[in-house]
């Protein structure tokens, strides 16, 4: 497995932006022994998103998230997204909608022999990142089939608890005037449904997951509610913990074996050299 950090220009950012990606490059087949191939139409990707405070470097160094990738054939591509929520934010060149919604998939497609494909296109991401991933997800529902949240920080505009913990007005504005947008994340569903129904786009499948014990478990759970309540195909699970990494470590585990990955990628690692001996 290949892990390799890209440094490349962004236009939505306007400078210089770190990346990592993990790549299956290097797998080995089990009943050759040699190189595998790329598959036909590229690796299936997983776009995966850090928390607040956090950088590019995380789910690698928190997680356990390349052994999972090598194993299932699944490239992963970790972007920084700064303190940004991955909105389009108040000042020029801080457009991380845009970055992670559109440019990212593009411009990793064109460096790395990533699938192209809806179907093969996913998006994940912790607290932050779990909201910046049901936000983009939504919003480019024609970029990813599949989207995941681990205790998505979507606390700012939930009715019983309608408040910030790390200024975010400074990227949101005013909280009350963002609410009526679709960083919204009940706006962004509404419009996703609206989509759907129009027959404009086809609906992601969703996953959802929080600790029972962190104070986001309740509007993560309502927010569940919410999209079942659609129609839409949503999946909850559940721990008895806080916000923290072992239960990110799980979980990406987790959804990794949820998407719907073709197991004939699975290939030989030193993590599993010995599992068909």
């Amino acid at each position: 497995m290949a892990l390799i950090q890209v440094n490349y220009l962004s236009k939505a950012l306007f400078r210089t932006v770190p990346v990592n990606v993990i790549l299956p490059s290097d797998k080995i087949s089990f009943e050759t022994l040699d190189y595998q191939g790329v598959p036909e139409s590229g690796y299936p990707t997983l776009y995966l998103l850090h928390g607040l405070l956090g950088n590019y470097t995380d789910w690698v160094s928190g997680t356990r998230v390349q052994r999972w990738a090598e194993d299932a054939g699944l490239a992963v591509v970790m972007p920084s997204g700064d303190n940004s929520f991955y909105i389009p934010g108040q000042v020029a060149n801080a457009d991380y909608g845009t970055f992670v919604g559109e440019e990212l998939p593009r411009v990793m497609s064109d460096i790395f022999p990533l699938s192209r494909r809806r179907e093969d296109t996913f998006i994940a991401g912790l607290s932050m990142g779990g909201y910046g991933a049901l936000r983009n997800g939504m919003i480019h529902a024609e970029t990813f089939s599949r989207i995941a949240a681990f205790s998505a920080g979507i606390h700012l505009f939930d009715s019983e608890s309608f408040f910030s913990i790390a200024h975010e007005e400074s990227v949101f504005g005013d909280l009350k005037e963002a609410a009526k947008t679709d960083k919204n994340q009940h706006v962004a569903l509404a419009h996703l449904k609206e989509r759907v129904g129009r027959g404009e786009v086809e609906a992601p499948e969703f996953w959802m997951s929080c600790g029972t014990e962190d104070p986001l478990y309740k509007v993560n759970r309502k927010f569940y509610q919410e999209i079942l309540d659609v129609g839409f195909k949503v999946d909850w699970d559940e721990e008895p913990c806080g916000h923290e990494w072992d239960f990110w470590d799980s979980q990406i585990k987790k959804v990794i074996d949820w998407l719907p990955l073709d197991a004939t990628n699975a290939t030989l690692g030193s993590g599993n050299v010995s599992k068909d001996l």
